[in-house]
């Protein structure tokens, strides 16, 4: 038999693995999302669902257990299967649909589907709570209930809107989509933003600055992913892309920067999947001179290659004039390998 404590533990960790599951398609759902009401709604419900799943691993600890941990194992398959579904089901959020529209609006009826289930699931917490008398799990439950209820409606109330863009995109041609102004591409120019400032910080400041970019790689070539994602022909860096074959494609691909390289990667495994040009790519992806070099700018080049390396000095002058071509780059590089 079951004790109290022990199912208010089990329907705690379902909860906890829920607000886990929902904060994970929460941030692939902004990720893809332009600016504007919706996405400010969802990036505050995103701190709202981190701060509940705070709140609900606290109580567990108050009952002397941590998240997933059961006196006998009771509701751990539950919690597991739940999470697994959600962690799945995210990558899918930044690939459905037939255009950037269609794909908000179908995330957003998914949002709503699962505020459903975040209310029905502390709806039955705060019965459960009650009826065994466990008056403060069942303030907690009411609390967070009472929040996603609220999103709910919310989620409800822009169905409209959100169907109206996919009408005017999808039947009359008139999308307001734009790529430029979705979620992961703003995330990309602040964090751009933050190394070219500091960048500027003279000496070993900048120095640090551009060791870490090279940590921080991907930011580029996932901008470049998700535009190729969405793409027309008309909106690749390569003039009458489906009318040339994939040699002449492929032989066009060197003077490409990487977001440019990640575009065409993405139309490309969208339409027709050519091994020619997709090995190109993949060639060309290892060339670059260090991950998430496309990133930078020439002042944050030009530090890295002040610390001295001949051999990524050659690699930058390699790069750079199959690429960029950036005379300041250039410069920094030849001077290195004339005082190696």
């Amino acid at each position: 038999m079951t004790s109290a404590r022990e199912k208010i533990v089990q329907f705690l960790n379902e909860a906890h693995a829920s607000e886990r599951g929902l904060a994970r398609a929460l941030q692939a759902q902004i990720a893809i999302a332009p600016r504007g009401r919706h996405r400010e709604g969802l990036e505050t419900h995103l701190k709202q669902t981190q701060g509940h799943a705070e709140r609900i691993e606290a109580r567990l600890h108050e009952l002397g257990y941590g998240p997933d941990m059961f006196a006998s194992g009771i509701g751990l398959l539950q919690s597991v299967v739940a999470q697994t579904l959600a962690a799945a089901k995210t990558p899918l959020q930044l690939i459905r649909g037939s255009g950037g529209d269609e794909k908000v609006l179908k995330n957003a009826k998914d949002a709503c589907a699962s505020e459903a289930l975040e209310v029905a699931t502390y709806t039955a917490l705060e019965d459960l709570a009650s009826s065994v008398e466990d008056t403060k799990t069942a303030r907690l439950a009411a609390s967070i209930r009472r929040d996603e209820q609220e999103m709910l409606e919310r989620l409800i109330g822009e169905l409209p809107q959100l169907t109206e863009a996919v009408v005017a995109a999808e039947v009359r041609g008139d999308s307001s989509y734009d790529i430029a102004e979705i979620g992961v591409a703003d995330a990309a120019r602040a964090k751009g933003r933050d190394v070219r400032r500091s960048a500027r910080r003279a000496g070993s400041s900048a120095r640090r600055t551009a060791r870490q970019a090279r940590k921080v790689p991907g930011v580029a070539r996932a901008e470049g992913e998700l535009k190729g994602a969405v793409a027309s022909e008309g909106d690749l860096p390569i003039s009458h892309y489906e009318e040339l074959t994939a040699a002449e494609i492929a032989d066009k691909l060197p003077g490409l920067s990487q977001i440019d390289i990640a575009k065409i990667d993405a139309y490309e495994r969208r339409h027709q999947g050519r091994t020619t040009i997709l090995s190109r790519i993949a060639s060309l992806r290892r060339q670059e001179p260090w991950p998430g070099y496309d990133e930078l700018d020439v002042g944050e080049v030009r530090s890295v290659l002040s610390e001295g390396d001949d051999s990524r000095a050659r690699a930058v002058a390699s790069y750079e004039r199959a690429h960029k071509n950036r005379s300041g780059v250039l410069d920094a590089a030849e001077h290195e390998l004339s005082t190696a």
